[in-house]
């Protein structure tokens, strides 16, 4: 079988390896010799050789660059443009993420992207699940974001079947409010399935909250977004959330949905427990101005990558942030180590998820790579992304 090499620095260690793959897999990670057989002397910054680490994951990924995961109907040219993004950035693997709508809108989606993993190798290589933000989500103003309120409804377990069966079960991951009746049951029910039940727009008390959790709930969606502009001091279901050692967090490191001084006392708090995501829309990257949405309605996109409902800039309508963004993000505004923050969008989703085999730079681990390279003014390229050990993006430098 014909192997594959790549030679880096790793993104924990700063040693210079050999990353040899094939089949999918690596097969070999060892220091890096030169020709003469000795050690090569770890690099300077002016050697030009990237970091490596595991694939990046991101466990919400709405659209990006017009491609959309949540228009009416969503297309073929949606999940291959989402994908094709992806890679772009960095990102390996992600859940495409459905958010609140009717259920025939929700079923054509989740269905067509099932589909597209059937039949397009790309997608298969990148797409490990389906994440479901919503339907079942607080209907009050601010915890309910940008989710349509016309939408929002109580669980419904034949609903939730009939969806999962339309996207070939592919359905991984499910955001719910805690608050809604007969919440505690369905949770039990899906994580008895293995689904993975995260905590979202929410306005819970303690108690909601801790049932939720005692059901099988394991993960907070975007913690500190989704909620009510004005709080109680506390306690509040921000606080609570935090405070739940049984939860992991995801948070959005983008400089708009947490100010700096919050995510980093967040990720304090949360300690290891906490990934990042970029909860990125299909008007990400596109130029400022104003956008119909289905996320959102009228959606602003302000000049510094801000997304905003049109009636309320207050009230966020997803992000416009990327992968290399938010690991360079967690690191100028956290305080994070470049291992913390890669960590972050690697082995720590790849928990989440139970994908031992992701996120992991070991012999045996898929060989999903991220190569990049960090910058003086602290910012992050993707130089290549391979995927199952094949070249799905590589920037091409002048000169």
């Amino acid at each position: 079988m014909n192997s594959d090499i790549r030679t880096a620095r790793r993104f924990d260690t700063g040693e210079v390896v050999d990353v040899r793959f094939a089949g999918g897999a690596i097969t070999e990670i060892s220091p890096h010799s030169d020709r003469s057989g000795d050690a090569a002397e770890a690099p300077d910054v002016k050697s030009g050789l990237p970091w490596i680490s595991p694939g990046w994951i991101d466990l919400q990924v709405n659209g990006y660059a017009g491609f959309d995961f949540n228009a009416d109907p969503i297309t073929v040219r949606d999940v291959l443009g989402v994908t094709e993004q992806m890679n772009r950035y960095g990102v390996t693997a992600y859940l495409p993420t459905v958010i609140t709508g009717s259920y025939e809108r929700m079923k054509q989606a989740v269905g067509l992207i099932g589909q597209v993993c059937d039949e397009q190798e790309s997608a298969t290589a990148s797409i490990v699940g389906i994440h479901v933000e919503g339907p079942y989500l607080s209907r009050e103003d601010g915890p309910r974001g940008a989710h349509p309120r016309e939408h929002v409804r109580e669980p419904d377990y034949g609903e939730w079947q009939r969806l999962q069966e339309a996207s070939g079960n592919r359905i991984r991951m499910i955001t719910i409010a805690p608050e809604r009746e007969g919440m505690a049951g369905f949770v039990k029910r899906l994580a008895e399935e293995g689904i993975i039940v995260c905590i979202g727009h929410t306005a819970a008390d303690p108690h909601e909250l801790d049932a939720a959790v005692a059901a099988g709930a394991v993960l907070s969606t975007h913690l500190g977004n989704g909620s009510h502009p004005t709080l109680a001091r506390h306690p509040n279901y921000i606080w609570h959330q935090l405070g739940e050692d049984r939860l992991w967090a995801s948070f959005i490191p983008d400089g708009h949905h947490l100010a700096p001084a919050v995510l980093k006392s967040m990720i304090r708090a949360k300690r290891d427990r906490f990934v990042l995501v970029t909860d990125c829309v299909a008007l990400g990257g596109m130029p400022p101005g104003t956008y119909r949405s289905l996320v959102g309605g009228e959606v602003e996109v302000h000049a510094n990558g801000r997304l905003s409902t049109a009636h309320n800039p207050n009230i966020l309508a997803g992000s416009g942030v990327t992968m290399p963004e938010c690991v360079a993000n967690a690191v100028r505004m956290a305080g994070l180590t470049l291992r913390e923050a890669v960590e972050a969008v690697t082995v720590r989703p790849a928990t989440v998820l139970g994908r031992p085999d992701l996120g992991r730079l070991v012999p045996g681990a898929a060989a999903d790579l991220t190569l990049f390279h960090t910058h003086a003014d602290g910012s992050l390229t993707v130089a290549e992304t391979i995927v199952k050990g094949k070249t799905a993006f590589k920037r091409q430098y002048e000169g």
